[in-house]
């Protein structure tokens, strides 16, 4: 399992913890940064199949509890009903945490970029940036020529 953890997050800011499978979270963060800049309070935790549930869980508290200000984390998760969303989900009565799950970079970035907002209106956010990243372009190139 591999963590990936950032600086603090600043105080006026919700941390962000992603929890996938494999290397993606990490992938994710490092794509993100690339657009965004470098960026405070971000951790990924990889779920790999060689790690066991308790120390899954381990890593998950380490990653919540290093991402706290004061205004919570939101963890986003790659699938729902996989198992980095299900034991993220365990955790939800031990913190001040919302979980989102299909977290894509559009999600990502929304999130980076709204992240003094309350955790219930960010995984608002989240959920309707990460629906909005999802497009099939050659659908839209022929609805347009079709107009035309």
């Amino acid at each position: 399992m591999t963590e990936n953890t950032e600086t603090q997050p600043a105080p006026q800011q919700v941390g962000v913890l992603v929890v996938t499978h494999g290397e993606f979270g990490s992938a994710l963060l490092d794509a993100a940064q690339m657009i965004l800049g470098r960026q405070q309070g971000l951790a990924a935790v990889s779920v790999q199949v060689t790690n066991g549930v308790d120390e899954v869980v381990v890593a998950l508290k380490a990653g919540l509890a290093s991402l706290e200000t004061g205004l919570g984390v939101i963890v986003l998760t790659d699938l729902f009903g996989g198992t980095p969303t299900t034991l993220s989900l365990s955790l939800l009565k031990t913190g001040n945490l919302e979980v989102v799950a299909g977290v894509n970079l559009p999600m990502l970035l929304k999130v980076l970029q709204n992240r003094t907002q309350s955790l219930s209106e960010l995984a608002g956010q989240a959920k309707a940036a990460g629906q909005q990243g999802i497009v099939v372009p050659g659908e839209m190139l022929r609805k347009k020529a079709a107009g035309s």
